[in-house]
């Protein structure tokens, strides 16, 4: 199956990036979010996206031109109708995203795939909900979308293979580097980021090392573009804290325990970047 109609639900931060990285790639998209605010506001930030990459010469004024004219916009869910591929990007909340997908059903062409960007909840327990769990995946972005290469392809218990190859083949369309990942929480990168950030924790509460050497060294004994405690306060503290609980509690696996220091950071409200403290100060 070629995909060459895409249809996103929200026009958020993931939303308006899936879009873009989708116009600019030559497909048509569909973008729905509750009301004409949200829309005006997502696309605004794809014209502002690709007024920054013309700029810098990545696209012509007429790659610009183009791409904005591929998306367009709508408060209704009907306007799903002739996609080939919905892609769910609302916020990380397995009631919403439950509420997405019922509200869906009757929108969706037979032959339409349905995707989810969701970063932990379970594929296989979404795709119950759908009443077309062959035709369900999981399609998790990375933040910035337009400049991320990877996609997490995942799949759940029910996904047929003619779903994951349409998809493989589309995510490659779209200039990305898919991986193909089986349903569990974290699926890979998370996975192993979350654990090693909490590790970067005990580390630093055991006084091993300062934040800032921690840092260093990972950046430079690693290879790492940004350390695992600044990377902390960019995800945000207490994120980190509940995908641990999360591992935990699925796994029922000690190891999975998050650092005490981490505990007591979200207890004081030093959640990272967004309240200005966290592990380090701003």
């Amino acid at each position: 199956m070629k995909i060459k109609t895409v249809g996103v639900v929200g026009s958020g931060t993931m939303g308006s990036g899936i879009a873009q990285a989708c116009a600019v790639s030559g497909i048509q998209v569909m973008m729905v979010d509750i009301n004409q605010e949200a829309l005006d506001k997502g696309t605004q930030a794809i014209a502002n996206s690709l007024e920054r990459l013309l700029s810098k010469e990545k696209i012509t004024l007429e790659d610009k031109t183009r791409a904005l004219a591929r998306i367009q916009t709508s408060t209704q869910y009907t306007a799903f109708d002739d996609c080939d591929l919905v892609i769910e990007a609302a916020t990380e909340n397995l009631g919403l995203k439950i509420k997405i997908l019922d509200l869906l059903k009757p929108h969706l062409k037979p032959t339409a795939i349905l995707a989810s960007n969701t970063s932990s909840i379970s594929i296989t327990q979404l795709a119950q909900v759908t009443q077309r769990p062959e035709q369900f995946i999981g399609m998790h972005f990375f933040n910035p979308v337009p400049m991320m290469a990877l996609v997490e392809v995942i799949r759940g218990l029910q996904t047929s293979d003619s779903t994951h190859d349409a998809v493989i083949e589309l995510s490659k369309a779209l200039g990305k580097s898919p991986i193909t990942v089986k349903n569990s929480p974290g699926f890979v990168v998370n996975r192993i980021l979350v654990p090693m950030i909490n590790e970067a924790l005990f580390v630093l509460g055991e006084g091993v090392a300062s934040a800032q050497d921690i840092d260093t060294g990972m950046k430079l004994g690693c290879n790492h573009p940004i350390g695992p405690l600044a990377l902390a306060d960019m995800v945000g503290l207490d994120v980190c804290l509940a995908v641990m609980e999360v591992y935990f509690n699925q796994f029922s696996d000690s190891k999975y325990r998050a650092a005490p220091l981490l505990r007591e950071m979200v207890a004081a409200g030093h959640l990272g970047r967004k309240t200005g403290r966290g592990i380090y100060t701003y």
